[in-house]
């Protein structure tokens, strides 16, 4: 079946969804599994919170972006990149690979390059679907909101089912007072303990906001550090390397070599290809939500 609405674009961060699923269910203690016990709690909230967005937000075309195992250009930069992570857990590690096939089974193109991240992926295709169409983010992740322009809407998944937040440019600047690339700038400020890079230390959000609200860029920072006080002009003067890697770090590169073409991604729902791979993952419950039918 075809969904007829105004040509627009869904670019759907892979791994920030699917990670949100798994932690929604594993934290109860209880992991959905087949009967050959292949963990799927994941997969089936994935589906849940994908199948969600799409009836909130109505795409014509989706892209699903993932990030790859191995390292990234990031890492190569500064070798402590996430380097606190630790590694996912053993029961979520085999729906890597399940959910790109069920995001197969509803023609959904998975994206990802080797050495990037998603956000590199989702980054590049934003740039370059902008220029005929909305996009649409979908996200928890707010390092997305540096691509938010006037076509192009980040949707952050927030706390409960079918709660979200939508940054434009208007509504992200009234709560934080910025405009997209600044973001960048703050986090080359504050750093990013998620993602495991320091910033300037000693050097908080609250400072950071207030630096780029004040001044506009980290450049404009850097040729007004006599108008600072004292104790923020010597953090800054003492890490000013440490600032602009970090800077770099943050910043979403768009320029990825990748393709995918719009043809290849319109929102067309296949239903045996979807009903046979929920049976085969004993999930046809799904099959009512997403409006088809079990064969």
């Amino acid at each position: 079946m075809t969904r007829n609405n105004q040509q627009s674009i869904m670019l759907v961060d892979g791994m920030a969804i699917l990670f949100r699923a798994y932690f929604a269910t594993a934290t109860s203690g209880y992991i959905r599994r087949t009967k050959a016990g292949i963990p799927t709690n994941a997969v089936y909230g994935f589906v849940r919170y994908f199948w969600d967005a799409v009836q909130t937000f109505n795409p014509s075309h989706v892209v699903c972006c993932w990030d790859l195992g191995g390292g990234t250009f990031r890492a190569e930069e500064f070798a402590a990149y996430k380097g606190n992570r630790s590694e996912a857990p053993d029961d979520l590690v085999p729906q890597f690979a399940l959910i790109r096939e069920v995001v197969d089974s509803f023609g959904i193109p998975n994206i990802s390059y080797q050495g990037f991240e998603a956000d590199d992926c989702i980054g590049t295709l934003a740039s370059h679907y902008s220029e005929d169409m909305n996009v649409t983010i979908l996200t928890g992740d707010h390092d997305l909101l540096q691509l938010v322009s006037p076509q192009t809407s980040v949707i952050i998944m927030k706390k409960g089912h079918g709660n979200y937040k939508v940054y434009t440019p208007e509504s992200l600047y009234e709560e934080k007072q910025l405009l997209p690339r600044q973001i960048i700038d703050v986090k080359a400020l504050m750093g990013d303990a998620s993602d495991n890079y320091p910033g300037v230390r000693g050097i908080g959000e609250k400072t950071a906001m207030k630096l780029i609200q004040e001044y506009g860029s980290v450049e404009s920072v850097l040729e007004n550090l006599n108008q600072l006080s004292a104790s923020v002009r010597t953090k800054i003067e003492n890490d000013l390397e440490m600032l602009h890697l970090s800077r770099r770090l943050a910043e979403i590169h768009c320029n990825v070599p990748i393709e995918c073409q719009l043809d290849g991604c319109m929102l067309e729902l296949d239903q045996f290809l979807i009903t046979s791979k929920f049976e085969e993952l004993e999930m046809s419950s799904l099959c009512g939500l997403i409006g088809v039918e079990v064969v």
